[in-house]
């Protein structure tokens, strides 16, 4: 892994993007649908963007990074935190295949009614049937931010 000092000594830091100091800017690969990051190669290896970012400043590479606003371009140091797998997943949007349109709520089809679940260190809890969707939404915002944190992702 490439160190804080070799960085810094190679490129300046601003506003998510790294400009090199001597000669040619290096090359970066645009995200694609293969990979899903930014990449640049220094010193013959490729690196994803953020993490080059998160060395300059931090000194180390966490094994997990998150991007905070969920935009994996948006590579500013202020959109980055080291987090866990489970952190990184909490952060997530809402799924494709979601059909309430509301994050941890879901349609019972045998109540008729909405349920609220989330997951809280790896286990499934429930916080009830619900007749209001809005309300429904209003309880699952609430457990996010209480179980969830700072991590907790509407």
């Amino acid at each position: 892994m490439i160190s804080k000092q070799r960085l810094q000594e190679l490129f300046d830091y601003r506003d998510g993007k790294l400009y090199a100091k001597h000669g040619r800017q290096p090359k970066f690969t645009p995200i694609t649908n293969h990979h899903r990051y930014i990449r640049m190669r220094v010193d013959g290896v490729v690196y994803t963007l953020h993490r080059l970012i998160f060395i300059y400043h931090h000194g180390y590479a966490p094994k997990i990074i998150d991007h905070i606003n969920n935009d994996r371009s948006d590579n500013r140091i202020e959109n980055l935190r080291e987090a866990t797998q489970q952190q990184n997943c909490l952060n997530r949007k809402l799924h494709k295949n979601n059909t309430s349109g509301v994050k941890n709520v879901r349609w019972d089809k045998k109540c008729q009614k909405w349920v609220v679940e989330l997951s809280i260190n790896r286990k499934r809890r429930f916080f009830g049937w619900h007749e209001d969707l809005e309300f429904a939404e209003l309880v699952a915002l609430e457990a996010r931010d209480k179980y969830h944190g700072v991590f907790a992702r509407g």
